[in-house]
């Protein structure tokens, strides 16, 4: 019997149409448009708790808002309120706009602002530093001022578990941890405590996560909130070559990513895909406990966006092109070099033209202000 193949739905973001698959959100279309362009990556709107291995993950920063301006081609009234993108499924004949949208890039704005209001400025000691949704997010969206003056809340930093420690204090409350322990171990004992700005990150009665997959919470997080306790201010990851690699394992995929200070392995981490996304969890022991190169088989050099941080100091001199505004630039500002002038190498000589010229540079000052 042949199979029967769904309709494709057609959509148009930003002015770009693109068919997709029903039960697709708009969040999915978005991203199926940049990884047939690269060129169009600017066009995904920022995800903070949504993450598409996680069932259920989605809909709660608000970090991905967008404007419908018609909901289908059989109702093309537009939606009254910015609808979350990574929640909202496509309908046939939908047309969204997300960076064309001056509502959208004024909300976006305010979210940034929000999730900052208790989020302390730990950037220069934070692990996560460099690879942190959160500074990505505030940087292209972000307002270099804050209104907030309330007192911020604050927590004190526990150890949730023998590997893992958590900072609440940064955390943003998007429950990626918590559907992670939910979906791929037998027994979660942490979750979201108490209600409204009370909120927090928790484990029952102070037990520890201890589980084979527990490290994994690092990963997902999308700030410093969790993070792996091996490797604590050992280095900043743009100081770190990240190497992909792999091994037999009886309890994970076994495949991974070593990052690389000299020789030593100082993290080991799941791979990530392009939008930041653990696809194939690892287990602990390949997390925490092989950390010597001869456990692995090497793959090679893991690919880094260009545009990353991480990406600092790891490209060859020939293969990175000079832009042409910064050429451009120089030349404009470019002043020839007088090498008529007599070379003075005399000591006593370039003194007393020191102090000439500190005169004349007084005396001048000195007008200027009398006049």
């Amino acid at each position: 019997m042949e199979e029967v193949k769904p309709q494709l739905l057609k959509i148009t973001f930003d002015g770009i149409e693109v068919e997709v698959e029903p039960g697709t959100t708009i969040m999915q279309a978005a991203r199926k448009i940049a990884e047939a362009d690269d060129s169009q990556g600017h066009l995904v709107p920022p995800a903070m708790c949504y993450y598409k291995p996680l069932t259920a993950s989605g809909g709660k920063c608000r970090a991905c808002l967008v404007k419908v301006t018609a909901g289908s081609a059989k109702d093309p009234r537009p939606m009254p309120k910015l609808v979350p993108s990574c929640i909202t499924q496509v309908q046939d004949g939908m047309v969204v706009e997300n960076t064309t949208n001056e509502a959208v890039l004024d909300t976006r704005k305010s979210i940034v602002e929000f999730l900052l209001i208790n989020h302390p400025l730990d950037c220069p000691i934070c692990d996560q530093a460099g690879e942190c949704h959160l500074q990505d997010f505030a940087f292209e969206h972000g307002s270099v001022k804050t209104r907030y003056e309330e007192e911020r809340r604050t927590f004190d930093k526990i150890d949730i578990g023998p590997y893992v420690q958590l900072h609440m204090t940064r955390c943003i409350l998007c429950y990626r941890c918590v559907y992670t322990a939910d979906q791929i171990t037998n027994k979660r004992v942490h979750g979201v405590m108490n209600r409204g700005d009370a909120s927090e990150i928790s484990t029952y009665i102070e037990k520890a996560i201890d589980n084979d997959f527990s490290g994994n919470v690092i990963d997902v997080c999308p700030v410093g909130a969790l993070t792996d306790k091996t490797f604590r201010f050992k280095n900043r990851v743009w100081f770190t070559k990240p190497e992909d690699a792999h091994r037999d394992c009886d309890k994970c995929c076994g495949k991974t990513t070593l990052w690389y200070r000299g020789d030593e392995v100082i993290r080991v981490t799941a791979r990530k895909n392009t939008w930041g996304e653990v696809t194939d969890f690892i287990c602990n022991t390949c997390r925490f406990e092989k950390k010597n190169t001869s456990d692995w088989v090497l793959e090679g050099p893991t690919k880094v966006k260009r545009s990353s941080v991480i990406s600092a100091n790891k490209y060859r001199k020939d293969l990175v092109a000079k832009p042409d505004f910064a050429l451009k630039l120089a030349a404009t500002q470019f002043k020839q070099i007088d090498d008529s002038r007599p070379y003075v190498t005399d000591e006593e000589t370039i003194r007393h033209q020191s102090i000439e010229n500190n005169d004349k540079a007084n005396h001048r000052s000195l007008a200027a202000n009398n006049n």
